[in-house]
């Protein structure tokens, strides 16, 4: 590891005059991400803020028709959460699977978020329930938020500060995992809100997390498995690697999508 200097605000406005005023600093939130990186040397970030002192970004606060989670709230709560399981229990199993113990008790929805790992868990659940990501500056629609590969609309100094999702009427979320890494291989959420229903596909993009058009289309006409048997996903722009290829993760995103109808309440 290289050497950098550490800070600790205790501020959001801190935080964010620090991450301005420092050349090549990197935001630290959970850290799932950054400290591997920055241990075998292929991260050297010359100053590090570490958000963990800002206790006003964590907790989740649930309405009738919102959930708003803190960027700062671990994945351990946000799968322990006994009032966000009752409005959307997708998103609490989703939490509930990544990773390990450790993990979970550690990582952070909005590092996860910001990151856009194109493996992530959270990034297919924001784009599949149409969440809204509030930052220090402004409001962006997870349509508008996902850009690509680990590649985000945040600008300079911009910091999450907190994600709202709508409650649907129904969510479900499945994925087929990387037994070592408990990545998604190919992760499906699946949501319906009123005569809409979204599809979102995670683990499998060769830009990352998006959306499944024909499986939509075929869902909003009714939401049920038969629906979306026999469809196909193209392979074309899907990942190849030692896990699984193309072919595969396009027949994987179909089993998922079923099963996460199925499993949907």
């Amino acid at each position: 590891m290289y050497p950098f200097t550490y800070h600790r605000p205790e501020t959001v406005r801190k935080a964010v005059s620090l991450a301005g005023s420092a050349p090549d600093a990197k935001i630290l939130a959970g850290g799932m991400t950054l400290l591997p990186t920055m241990k075998q040397r292929l991260a050297s970030p010359a100053a590090l803020i570490d958000l963990n002192g800002l206790s006003d970004l964590a907790g989740i606060e649930v309405t009738s028709r919102t959930v708003t989670i803190g960027a700062m709230t671990r994945h351990a709560d946000v799968a322990a959460s006994a009032e966000l399981r009752e409005a959307i229990p997708a998103l609490s199993d989703l939490a509930g699977w990544i990773g390990d113990p450790a993990v979970r008790h550690r990582g952070t929805i909005g590092g996860s978020v910001a990151n856009n790992d194109p493996a992530a868990d959270y990034p297919a659940a924001c784009l599949a329930l149409g969440a809204t990501i509030v930052t220090n500056l402004r409001k962006i629609a997870a349509d508008d938020f996902f850009l690509g590969m680990f590649e985000t609309a945040l600008g300079e100094g911009e910091i999450i500060t907190k994600i709202v999702f709508p409650v649907p009427q129904k969510s479900g979320y499945q994925k087929f995992r990387n037994p070592a890494s408990r990545y998604a291989i190919v992760g499906v959420f699946v949501a319906k809100k009123g005569s809409e229903v979204r599809v979102a596909v995670t683990g499998a993009g060769e830009n990352g997390v998006f959306r499944v058009g024909n499986h939509e289309t075929a869902l909003t006409e009714k939401f049920a498995v038969k629906s979306i048997e026999g469809l196909a996903v193209p392979a074309e722009g899907l990942n190849s690697d030692i896990h699984a290829d193309a072919v595969y993760r396009a027949h994987l995103i179909g089993v998922m999508a079923r099963r996460a109808v199925a499993a949907a309440k």
